[in-house]
């Protein structure tokens, strides 16, 4: 009897056994389920995390393509470390894209700061000009100019991620250092309305020779020459036909300027599917090439449509306010606000230096069209109040400016188009030349249609730049006017009838 209970109880226990490990076994391996025939799960997966990851790297795809092509852009001879002074105002020539301005002179440099300081001089300057230091990011990190400096010359020390170091006395440390080795150096000087007429810039050309670039090392000791490194040649969007010329050219980038060590959580979730610096994405697999290839159109197509359509902007009567970020988006974490930045203006200014209102929407919601016909008018009460100067400028989808017949670009408070009655201004903006106008055999010392800025064929957008803005517009309350839609293009004068 006891033999058989004791049999019955290990019986009992090896039951217990063999149901507890079945239970276990199925709980750990999962049932096959059947794969949807034609779904690649590997393609979608790097498509959709590709997406990220662009939206995350894109101001490393576009300063590579953008610093490339601007230094090379109409056969300048241009080194790093050295500044490019244009000699004329951009217009529609100028096809880099990043809505360039029609108020000032630009100056540029490309600069290396990843093994010493550079020395940056400036003249005294008697008119409005500021030089806009900028890291590989977009980040602006110190400005030089009338604002931040004063009129004043100055030496003034540019600093980068790494160094550590004593200055000369005659040099002044500004107030902030770059966080990638690669940066870019935007001035503008200030052009007249005079000048603009006349064309003399001889004035703005001496200022110019002021500006200059001087390694540590060689204010130092003027017989060094410092080994400066060339820039990389990245693949060239308009030109490459290859499909992943915008990861390639983000994975050298990254290793040239490392992202932010705060973020490696993320670029280690980017790292699997090649994305990263110094990885090789051709290394991975056709489905993961797919998924990527997918994943860069998309990406741009979101950072477009973003801008547009006002994303992370203050929208006031059809006008955007850029968000208080803009020149510095990076400490935000708000990747496509970055990316959008980068996208529509290469670089970007500082709120306090400068305010960008961008419009692609007449008052009713509309997207803005040459097919069109539009008024802008300013009661004298609702001009733009700024330190500097304002204008409003025209660009195609392309961010670049917009040829026409009578050669005008922007409109601003340097153009003379204030009503002497009542203050206000008034500015038309259309397509073909208003039937009000004179022509230019009409009038030919004259200047025709004062108050009209030219807009293309096809759909556009303009921006309105407040330098030195005041307290209304840098505290966002400031309301400009909408665009009002005076229907088609048609039989139509200045009095909008």
């Amino acid at each position: 009897m006891f033999f058989n209970g004791f049999l019955n109880r290990i019986w009992r226990g090896v039951v217990a056994f063999a149901i507890a490990i079945t239970l276990l076994l199925s709980a750990v391996t999962p049932p096959v389920l059947a794969v949807e025939e034609g779904f690649d799960w590997e393609e979608e997966y790097a498509y959709t995390l590709g997406v990220q990851a662009f939206i995350y790297a894109y101001p490393w795809a576009y300063m590579s393509d953008g610093y490339w092509t601007r230094m090379n852009a109409e056969d300048k001879e241009v080194e790093v470390n050295e500044f490019y002074h244009y000699r004329d105002l951009k217009d529609e020539i100028h096809t880099q894209g990043g809505a360039p301005n029609n108020d000032t002179i630009y100056s540029q440099a490309f600069i290396y700061l990843g093994d010493e300081p550079l020395i940056l001089s400036v003249p005294a300057i008697d008119r409005y000009y500021t030089m806009e230091l900028v890291d590989y990011r977009g980040d602006n990190f110190a400005y030089v100019g009338s604002r931040a400096t004063g009129q004043e010359a100055g030496n003034y020390a540019l600093i980068g991620p790494n160094w550590e170091g004593e200055l000369p006395p005659d040099v002044q440390r500004i107030e902030g250092s770059s966080s990638t080795p690669w940066g870019y150096i935007l001035g503008r000087t200030l052009v007249t309305e005079e000048e603009r007429r006349s064309g003399d810039l001889s004035e703005i050309y001496e200022i110019q020779k002021g500006y200059n670039l001087t390694p540590l090392s060689q204010w130092l000791d003027p017989t060094v020459t410092p080994s400066v490194p060339d820039l990389w040649e990245p693949y060239l969007y308009e030109s490459s036909d290859d499909p992943l010329a915008y990861w390639k050219n983000i994975n050298h980038a990254m290793a040239e300027n490392p992202p932010d060590p705060y973020d490696n959580s993320l670029l280690a979730l980017f790292a699997e599917i090649g994305i990263g610096p110094d990885l090789d994405v051709e290394l991975q697999s056709d489905s993961i090439k797919r998924g990527l290839e997918r994943a860069s159109t998309d990406g741009l197509q979101i950072i477009n449509d973003a801008f547009a359509t006002g994303y992370a902007q203050k929208q006031v009567n059809g006008w955007n306010y850029p968000p208080p970020e803009t020149g510095r988006p990076s400490a935000s974490h708000n990747w496509l606000l970055r990316a959008m930045q980068a996208q529509a203006g290469f670089v970007a200014n500082d709120p306090i230096e400068a305010i960008y209102m961008n419009v692609s929407l007449d008052g009713d919601g509309n997207r803005l069209s040459g097919a069109n016909r539009y008024k802008l008018r300013f009661e004298s009460d609702q001009k733009p109040e700024v330190n500097a100067f304002w204008s409003i400028t025209m660009y195609n989808p392309q961010y670049n400016l917009v040829g026409n017949e009578i050669n005008r670009f922007s409109l601003g408070d340097r153009s003379d188009i204030e009503d002497p009655e009542d203050g206000s201004v008034t500015i038309f903006i259309q397509h073909d030349r208003p039937s009000d106008c004179p022509s230019k055999d009409e009038d030919p010392s004259g200047d025709q249609c004062p108050n009209w800025l030219p807009a293309p064929e096809g759909n556009f957008l303009m921006f309105m730049r407040l330098y030195l803005p005041g307290y209304p517009a840098l505290s966002q309350w400031w309301e400009p006017p909408a665009l009002t839609n005076l229907g088609t293009a048609e039989g139509s004068g200045l009095d909008g009838t």
